[in-house]
Protein backbone atom coordinates (compact mmCIF):
# COMPACT_ATOMS: atom_id res chain seq x y z
CA UNK A 1 0.00 0.00 0.00
CA UNK A 2 1.36 3.66 -1.07
CA UNK A 3 1.53 6.66 0.56
CA UNK A 4 -1.39 8.08 -1.79
CA UNK A 5 -3.73 4.82 -0.48
CA UNK A 6 -3.15 5.24 2.89
CA UNK A 7 -3.60 9.08 2.76
CA UNK A 8 -7.24 8.04 0.46
CA UNK A 9 -7.67 5.31 3.20
CA UNK A 10 -7.31 8.11 5.96
CA UNK A 11 -9.30 10.71 4.71
CA UNK A 12 -12.75 8.49 4.36
CA UNK A 13 -11.97 6.57 7.78
CA UNK A 14 -12.17 10.18 9.36
CA UNK A 15 -15.25 11.39 7.84
CA UNK A 16 -16.91 7.74 8.54
CA UNK A 17 -15.56 8.34 12.22
CA UNK A 18 -16.66 12.52 12.51
CA UNK A 19 -20.27 11.38 10.57
CA UNK A 20 -20.81 8.38 13.84
CA UNK A 21 -19.75 11.01 16.39
CA UNK A 22 -21.63 14.09 15.02
CA UNK A 23 -25.05 11.97 14.31
CA UNK A 24 -25.51 11.46 18.01
CA UNK A 25 -26.45 15.49 18.85
CA UNK A 26 -28.53 15.73 15.24
CA UNK A 27 -32.40 17.11 15.82
CA UNK A 28 -35.36 14.65 15.91
CA UNK A 29 -36.41 13.37 12.49
CA UNK A 30 -39.87 13.80 11.85
CA UNK A 31 -42.08 10.60 10.34
CA UNK A 32 -38.57 8.48 10.57
CA UNK A 33 -38.81 4.98 9.34
CA UNK A 34 -36.21 2.62 9.15
CA UNK A 35 -36.31 0.35 6.06
CA UNK A 36 -34.72 -0.98 2.51
CA UNK A 37 -36.37 1.90 0.82
CA UNK A 38 -35.47 4.55 2.73
CA UNK A 39 -31.83 3.40 3.75
CA UNK A 40 -30.72 1.09 1.04
CA UNK A 41 -28.78 3.72 -0.77
CA UNK A 42 -27.07 4.56 2.26
CA UNK A 43 -26.19 1.27 3.00
CA UNK A 44 -24.69 0.85 -0.97
CA UNK A 45 -22.53 3.44 -0.51
CA UNK A 46 -20.61 2.30 2.75
CA UNK A 47 -20.23 -1.12 0.82
CA UNK A 48 -19.35 0.30 -2.44
CA UNK A 49 -16.51 2.96 -0.90
CA UNK A 50 -15.18 -0.32 1.37
CA UNK A 51 -14.67 -1.89 -1.63
CA UNK A 52 -12.91 0.99 -3.61
CA UNK A 53 -10.57 1.44 -0.70
CA UNK A 54 -9.57 -2.13 0.25
CA UNK A 55 -10.46 -4.92 -2.68
CA UNK A 56 -7.32 -5.71 -4.96
CA UNK A 57 -10.10 -7.20 -7.36
CA UNK A 58 -10.92 -3.74 -8.78
CA UNK A 59 -7.57 -2.76 -9.55
CA UNK A 60 -4.16 -2.23 -8.50
CA UNK A 61 -4.11 -1.17 -4.98
CA UNK A 62 -1.72 1.70 -5.50
CA UNK A 63 -2.09 5.06 -6.60
CA UNK A 64 -3.16 5.52 -10.09
CA UNK A 65 -2.54 2.23 -10.65
CA UNK A 66 -4.45 2.17 -13.96
CA UNK A 67 -1.62 4.11 -15.21
CA UNK A 68 1.71 3.33 -16.46
CA UNK A 69 4.37 3.83 -14.13
CA UNK A 70 6.59 6.59 -14.20
CA UNK A 71 6.02 10.56 -13.74
CA UNK A 72 1.91 10.34 -14.85
CA UNK A 73 1.54 8.03 -12.46
CA UNK A 74 2.97 10.10 -9.36
CA UNK A 75 0.89 12.98 -10.47
CA UNK A 76 -1.92 11.68 -10.54
CA UNK A 77 -1.98 10.06 -7.23
CA UNK A 78 -0.75 14.09 -6.15
CA UNK A 79 -3.88 15.23 -7.66
CA UNK A 80 -5.47 12.67 -6.67
CA UNK A 81 -5.11 12.44 -3.14
CA UNK A 82 -5.45 16.82 -2.98
CA UNK A 83 -8.71 16.23 -4.55
CA UNK A 84 -10.02 13.52 -2.03
CA UNK A 85 -8.43 15.65 0.62
CA UNK A 86 -10.83 19.11 -0.34
CA UNK A 87 -14.00 16.88 -0.87
CA UNK A 88 -14.01 15.05 2.48
CA UNK A 89 -12.44 18.64 4.02
CA UNK A 90 -15.70 20.50 2.13
CA UNK A 91 -17.88 17.55 3.43
CA UNK A 92 -16.50 18.16 7.21
CA UNK A 93 -17.18 21.36 7.20
CA UNK A 94 -20.50 21.60 5.88
CA UNK A 95 -21.90 19.13 8.69
CA UNK A 96 -19.92 21.08 11.04
CA UNK A 97 -22.00 24.27 9.95
CA UNK A 98 -25.12 22.14 9.76
CA UNK A 99 -24.78 21.01 13.67
CA UNK A 100 -27.99 19.88 15.05
CA UNK A 101 -29.85 20.28 11.67
CA UNK A 102 -28.13 17.46 9.88
CA UNK A 103 -30.50 14.42 9.02
CA UNK A 104 -30.36 11.82 6.62
CA UNK A 105 -31.34 12.99 3.04
CA UNK A 106 -34.68 13.49 1.70
CA UNK A 107 -36.10 13.74 5.69
CA UNK A 108 -37.82 16.14 7.40
CA UNK A 109 -36.41 17.71 10.84
CA UNK A 110 -38.36 18.12 13.96
CA UNK A 111 -37.76 22.72 14.15
CA UNK A 112 -35.83 22.70 11.55
CA UNK A 113 -33.26 25.73 10.30
CA UNK A 114 -32.10 27.20 7.08
CA UNK A 115 -28.09 27.27 7.28
CA UNK A 116 -26.63 29.89 5.51
CA UNK A 117 -23.00 29.76 6.71
CA UNK A 118 -19.57 28.60 5.94
CA UNK A 119 -20.15 26.50 2.36
CA UNK A 120 -23.86 27.29 2.78
CA UNK A 121 -23.30 30.78 1.71
CA UNK A 122 -22.00 29.53 -2.00
CA UNK A 123 -23.68 25.67 -2.28
CA UNK A 124 -27.18 24.39 -1.08
CA UNK A 125 -25.80 20.71 -0.94
CA UNK A 126 -21.68 21.15 -0.26
CA UNK A 127 -21.96 17.65 1.56
CA UNK A 128 -22.99 16.19 -1.48
CA UNK A 129 -20.03 18.11 -3.51
CA UNK A 130 -17.65 16.90 -0.58
CA UNK A 131 -18.58 13.50 -1.48
CA UNK A 132 -18.66 13.38 -5.25
CA UNK A 133 -15.35 15.52 -5.46
CA UNK A 134 -13.45 12.75 -3.17
CA UNK A 135 -14.59 9.94 -5.27
CA UNK A 136 -13.67 11.64 -8.01
CA UNK A 137 -9.92 12.32 -6.40
CA UNK A 138 -9.77 8.39 -4.96
CA UNK A 139 -10.92 7.61 -8.62
CA UNK A 140 -7.74 9.70 -10.19
CA UNK A 141 -5.27 8.95 -7.23
CA UNK A 142 -6.38 5.16 -6.67
CA UNK A 143 -8.24 3.15 -8.84
CA UNK A 144 -10.58 3.68 -11.19
CA UNK A 145 -13.33 1.43 -9.86
CA UNK A 146 -14.12 4.46 -7.76
CA UNK A 147 -16.19 5.89 -11.32
CA UNK A 148 -18.56 2.89 -9.97
CA UNK A 149 -19.81 4.72 -6.60
CA UNK A 150 -19.31 8.53 -8.15
CA UNK A 151 -21.57 7.96 -11.18
CA UNK A 152 -24.29 5.99 -9.11
CA UNK A 153 -23.97 8.55 -5.95
CA UNK A 154 -23.89 11.42 -8.65
CA UNK A 155 -27.66 10.44 -9.60
CA UNK A 156 -28.47 9.58 -6.45
CA UNK A 157 -27.62 13.02 -4.99
CA UNK A 158 -29.00 14.86 -7.68
CA UNK A 159 -32.28 12.75 -6.66
CA UNK A 160 -32.07 13.49 -3.09
CA UNK A 161 -30.99 17.50 -3.50
CA UNK A 162 -34.35 18.04 -5.67
CA UNK A 163 -36.45 16.55 -3.39
CA UNK A 164 -34.89 17.81 -0.75
CA UNK A 165 -34.88 21.83 -2.15
CA UNK A 166 -39.04 20.58 -2.44
CA UNK A 167 -39.34 19.89 1.25
CA UNK A 168 -36.92 23.43 2.19
CA UNK A 169 -39.23 25.07 -0.31
CA UNK A 170 -42.46 24.40 1.53
CA UNK A 171 -40.54 24.65 5.30
CA UNK A 172 -39.37 28.26 3.89
CA UNK A 173 -41.24 29.65 1.58
CA UNK A 174 -40.11 32.90 1.58
CA UNK A 175 -36.83 32.64 2.10
CA UNK A 176 -35.26 29.27 0.38
CA UNK A 177 -36.22 30.41 -3.25
CA UNK A 178 -34.01 33.37 -2.60
CA UNK A 179 -31.20 31.20 -1.38
CA UNK A 180 -31.29 29.13 -4.33
CA UNK A 181 -30.95 31.78 -6.89
CA UNK A 182 -27.52 33.04 -5.28
CA UNK A 183 -26.03 29.81 -4.72
CA UNK A 184 -24.58 26.47 -6.84
CA UNK A 185 -25.90 23.08 -6.15
CA UNK A 186 -23.17 21.35 -5.23
CA UNK A 187 -19.38 22.76 -5.46
CA UNK A 188 -19.15 26.55 -4.49
CA UNK A 189 -18.97 28.08 -7.89
CA UNK A 190 -19.25 25.18 -9.75
CA UNK A 191 -22.28 23.47 -10.11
Amino acid sequence: MTLADRLIFAFWFVLVVYWLVMAVGAKRTVGARFGWRQNGPRVAIIVLILLALRLPVFGRAEPSGWLPAGSARVVAGLVGVGLCALGVGLAVWARACLGRNWGMPMTRKADPGLVTAGPYVYARHPIYGGLLLAMLGSAIGQNLFWTVPLVLYAAYFLYSARREETLMTEQFPGRYPDYMQRTTMFLPFLF
